[in-house]
């Protein structure tokens, strides 16, 4: 079954947000035209409580952009961005939501982040997507969404490791670190991850 994830469309991450991606909002009307093409549309949403450790402001004398060993994993402090209930949380409100099927929630653990929409960083705890997907029998998975670098990146990862067919869609997502995210690419080919475009459905 021909999959589209959609990660983390969220008015934080669009541009005057909180943790703002250049561009990001140029993604949107471009997963719309695209949704009708695919059997099965999921999305994902960052959803932490404010009292979230990976937010700088729960952390005395760090700043935005410090790093730290939380429980044993690397962490980047972040701004205050998608918290529960908020206006920053939400999806853009001009993504077609009717053609969304289930929407999958992470980051609620405030003692761990969840980048990929797979499992929480230290890989303890699965979010129940891969079993969603295999349930409803979705192996052909494709991907959009924010950030191109962090959250995409490592969901792209996971769902290779779950044993998925995994395809980007590279003009559907936009990176903070644009750099970083063009040496990513490289690293996903050889992976086996498939690098498409929007004028391919």
């Amino acid at each position: 079954m021909k999959t589209l994830i959609i990660v983390d469309t969220q008015y934080d991450f669009m541009p005057g947000g909180a943790l703002a991606v250049k561009e990001g909002d140029a993604i949107v009307p471009v997963i719309n035209r695209i949704m009708h093409n695919f059997d099965l549309v999921v999305a994902t949403q960052d959803w932490h409580p404010a009292n979230h450790k990976s937010f700088a402001s729960n952390h005395e004398g760090k700043e935005t952009f410090d790093k730290i060993d939380l429980h044993g994993t690397e962490q980047v402090l972040w701004p205050d961005h998608c918290v529960q209930e908020s206006q920053g949380a939400e999806l853009h409100r001009d993504l077609n939501d009717e053609a969304i099927t289930a929407i999958f929630r992470k980051g609620m653990n405030p003692e761990i982040d969840s980048y990929s929409a797979f499992y929480d960083n230290s890989k303890q705890s699965p979010t129940g997507l891969a079993g969603y997907l295999r349930e409803k029998g979705a192996g052909d998975l494709y991907f959009c969404g924010l950030a191109a670098d962090i959250c995409v990146y490592f969901t792209l990862t996971d769902a290779l490791k779950e044993g998925f067919k995994v395809t980007l869609i590279d003009d559907a997502t936009r990176p903070l670190d644009r750099d970083a995210y063009e040496k990513q690419k490289i690293a996903l080919k050889k992976e086996g991850v498939s690098i498409s475009n929007s004028n391919n459905f």
